[in-house]
């Protein structure tokens, strides 16, 4: 088996659609962004596959006390090295950083079977393996971008939007939130970059958002070693719209908790009502 070329190369990738952010909820950090699996396969059995298993192992296990790591296993040969990372979004806790590791291990298996190599970025965490190393190199590969739909923004609207990329730019460290009244942004890079490498990605990602997602409500940018994303109180109403699922969704619950608190209201009101009801035939000298 010789080595692979670069991953991003021999990349084929599918892409859906995915939930717009929430930057802050966790209840989407088990939701689908991306899959690339390498086209190089590995033979069944193989001291390859042992190796592949041993490290997506060690991922697992390391996620339950760590956001981030990377290994190498060595092989009996070179080309049986396999170079592996995983990381989870910044403001996750080592529960839900586990969990999210573990499903995006399991979903590689079964997505990438018998590829070389494999990455899965779900909402909540990054896994990535290859028999090519990557460690530690720089990549500013557009692997998947996404732009919301644009809605005539309004020149102040736009400023914010600015400003809050502009911030995510100097906040600095690998993940950075920041927001301005209805206007979110998240950044991170791969835990594997310098800070001057991390700087250099983050602001090729949000450069990119700018000049591409031009006045969309939200953008996502993701490179192969960094993303970055925002998202407007404009993609909100946008999503609650009678032409998108959500909408159905969102009205449907406005409704069914009317609904509850008008049956708890009448509720009340027949209690008083035969409280007064049984005073009235009780009379000033009943019991």
């Amino acid at each position: 088996m010789g080595r692979s070329s670069p991953f991003l190369m021999s990349l084929f990738a599918f892409l859906v659609p995915f939930s717009s952010l929430p930057i802050q909820s966790l209840s989407s950090t088990d939701s689908f962004v991306f899959v690339g699996c390498t086209q190089q396969r590995y033979a069944p059995n193989s001291p390859y596959e042992s190796n592949i298993n041993s490290l997506l192992t060690s991922l697992v296990n390391s996620a339950t006390y760590s956001s981030y790591n990377n290994y190498t296993i060595m092989g009996s040969s070179p080309q049986d090295v396999v170079y592996g990372l995983y990381q989870c979004r910044g403001d996750l806790s080592m529960p839900d950083c586990a969990t999210c590791v573990t499903r995006s291990v399991s979903q590689l298996g079964m997505l990438c079977s018998q590829a070389c190599g494999g990455a899965l970025q779900l909402q909540g965490c990054y896994v990535k393996y290859d028999n090519a190393t990557f460690l530690g190199v720089e990549d500013k590969t557009v692997v998947l971008k996404k732009c919301g739909p644009s809605i005539g923004y309004d020149t102040d609207a736009m400023s914010r939007r600015d400003a809050v990329l502009g911030a995510l730019v100097t906040t600095g460290g690998p993940y950075r939130v920041g927001g301005s009244g209805d206007v979110q942004g998240v950044a991170q890079c791969v835990g594997d970059l310098s800070l001057v490498e991390c700087q250099d990605c983050v602001s090729e990602a949000i450069g990119r958002l700018k000049s591409d997602c031009g006045g969309a409500v939200e953008g996502d940018m993701f490179l192969a070693k960094c993303y970055a994303r925002y998202q407007t109180g404009a993609s909100h109403m946008y999503s609650n719209s009678k032409n998108h699922p959500a909408g159905k969704s969102s009205n449907d619950g406005e409704k069914t908790f009317a609904i509850i608190v008008g049956l708890l209201a009448g509720v009340a009101l027949l209690i008083i009502f035969l409280t007064f009801v049984r005073k009235v035939l009780e009379g000033p000298g009943g019991k």
